[in-house]
């Protein structure tokens, strides 16, 4: 009877019980303490979330963290280049040197009307204007020739106002600039014009007669010449623009009053395209369309701007795809330099979480080894120690940050010797105040029965430290490590965030939002920075709930 009593209340026997309670360790009440704390556990679910989301996330997910990814998009490019031609334009004799000062000679005696202009060398230049905007440029020599002055073929120039004719075989320009007909023996050497002209074939190179005889042809208003043995037919479109064909149809070359050139290198500009586009221009389109060679049609857009015309055309452009928002490609989108979001906050939360969890272990490790020792020993361990802690206090946290960022990128040191630099000297600076925790706890245990009897019994000192004291304050330091660790976050994201943690292309949540350093992207493209900035408030958060349990369930006065 009293057996089935008895196991009746095992049965009704809770964990809450205080019967049940008597026969739990120290460790279970501090685990029942623990686990009675809701935001503890809270706390404890999101720490697990963001480990599995950074570690196991950034395993799964296809993207590396650096991969940057691109979008085809049509945009305006600038293919070519027009504008009329203002300046003479000079085409030379094959067998000719011309002066150096040609140029310039030649536009001053077409600005003065002069039919004669002496170069710098001494010689002479014979100027015959065929149009308004087309000369022959000659060599020309000083001459007496009274049977040439009298000739008909003389008469019959100046009768039209011309002041060029041929006698005998020989070519000669008449001067009556002073008043005094003066004759010269010319050699021709160049014609100078406001004329651009294109041959239909990259290959074909006009000729010098090709060059002067179009344009004595287009002056007269004929539909054929002769250049170099072969006979061309000229189609006039206008006072400024010609087509020049062979005698079986088939086009040669286009003359126009525009130049238009291409400003990607390698691009022949063909004279129907550029016939096309001056038609284009001087009708006053925005656009035209132009079938080229392999029967594919474009669309060609015309802006002006001060008399220059910009030739663009709609053209398929690989570029960095930036600030995209989120899509079932990219689930938070990507960043100014074309990468996932979402793999970066992964990447970064195992650099921020790796830092945070390095740092800590370290200072505790520094903290316990130096504290215990001063604790335990005192006199002059104690004070020298102390004081170590003390010349630790006053060195500035930001200033030796600045230093060691200006030094790793003067040396442009790589990211993984970035984290290990900043574990280590967080670890320095982090260490005292665990140190002192450690030691007033000591100083106050080992005055204790139990410390006493260790002594007495000749337990060497290693044992009665690690063994005895440290166990003790485990539970501060258990509560203080996981207070710090959210601290060491935000630390890194904040030096990050100041350019002197982690550096691109290695992602920490911290250089994340430093990423975000323009007003417009901050208040335009949310999903670039707040999410970094939850994950990091989240883990903050987390870490400070665990260490409020923790230090809530190693309370002795804590109701079981």
């Amino acid at each position: 009877m009293a057996n089935k009593e008895n196991a009746k209340s095992n049965e009704n026997m809770k964990l809450d019980d205080a019967q049940r309670v008597k026969v739990l360790s120290p460790g279970m009440l501090v685990a029942k303490r623990f686990f009675r704390n809701k935001l503890a556990i809270i706390g404890m679910v999101i720490i697990i979330c963001m480990f599995l989301f950074s570690f196991l996330g950034g395993a799964i997910i296809p993207y590396s963290q650096s991969q940057v990814f691109y979008r085809t998009e049509e945009m305006k490019k600038d293919y070519a280049g027009a504008t009329y031609i203002d300046d003479y334009q000079m085409y030379q004799s094959e067998d000719v040197t011309l002066p150096s000062d040609i140029f310039s000679k030649t536009i001053l005696a077409i600005g003065k009307k002069q039919n004669i202009v002496e170069t710098r060398d001494g010689s002479k230049l014979g100027i015959r204007k065929l149009e308004d905007n087309a000369y022959v440029i000659y060599g020309a020599e000083d001459t007496k020739n009274p049977k040439a002055m009298r000739s008909d073929e003389h008469d019959q120039a100046v009768a039209a106002g011309d002041n060029y004719f041929e006698y005998d075989g020989v070519s000669y320009i008449v001067d009556d600039s002073t008043g005094k007909e003066l004759l010269y023996i010319v050699n021709e050497m160049a014609v100078a014009c406001k004329m651009s002209f294109t041959p239909y074939s990259a290959d074909t190179k006009l000729s010098y007669d090709f060059y002067k005889n179009a344009l004595i042809a287009m002056s007269e208003g004929a539909k054929k010449f002769d250049a170099a043995g072969t006979t061309y037919e000229l189609e006039l479109e206008g006072e400024d623009s010609a087509m020049v064909k062979t005698t079986d149809g088939a086009n040669y070359a286009y003359i126009s009053s525009m130049n238009i050139n291409s400003v990607v290198g390698g691009v022949f500009l063909t004279p129907d395209f550029k016939e096309n586009a001056i038609l284009a221009i001087e009708s006053g389109a925005e656009s035209f369309e132009y079938t080229d060679e392999a029967g594919e049609t474009d669309t060609y857009h015309i802006s002006e701007k001060t008399g220059q015309y910009t030739i663009q055309r709609n053209q398929e452009t690989r570029v960095i795809d930036t600030y995209a928002k989120p899509s079932k490609d990219h689930w938070v989108g990507t960043d100014a330099n074309g990468m996932d979001l979402l793999a970066r906050l992964m990447y970064g939360g195992r650099i921020s979480l790796l830092i945070g969890f390095v740092v800590v272990f370290i200072e505790v490790l520094i903290g316990v080894i130096i504290g215990g020792i001063a604790g335990y020993f005192g006199g002059w361990v104690d004070n020298t120690l102390m004081r170590l802690v003390d010349i630790i206090y006053c060195i500035p946290a930001m200033p030796l940050y600045l230093i060691l960022g200006s030094i790793m990128d003067h040396y442009r040191a790589s990211a993984t010797v970035r984290i290990y630099s900043l574990c280590i000297v967080m670890s320095i600076i982090g260490w005292v105040g665990i140190a002192r925790i450690v030691r007033g706890q000591i100083l106050s245990l080992r005055e204790q029965e139990f410390m006493v009897a260790t002594e007495a019994t000749g337990i060497r000192v290693s044992r009665r430290i690690f063994k005895h004291l440290i166990p003790n304050v485990v539970p501060q330091l258990i509560v203080f490590a996981t207070m710090g660790l959210g601290d060491v976050i935000l630390a890194e994201a904040t030096l990050s965030f100041l350019g002197l943690g982690i550096k691109y292309p290695a992602a920490s949540w911290g250089s994340i939002i430093n990423a975000v350093n323009d007003s417009y992207v901050m208040t335009n493209y949310l999903f670039v920075w707040i999410p970094a900035g939850l994950l990091i408030l989240l883990t903050v958060l987390a870490f400070n709930f665990i260490g409020d349990g923790l230090r809530d369930a190693f309370d002795p006065k804590m109701k079981r």
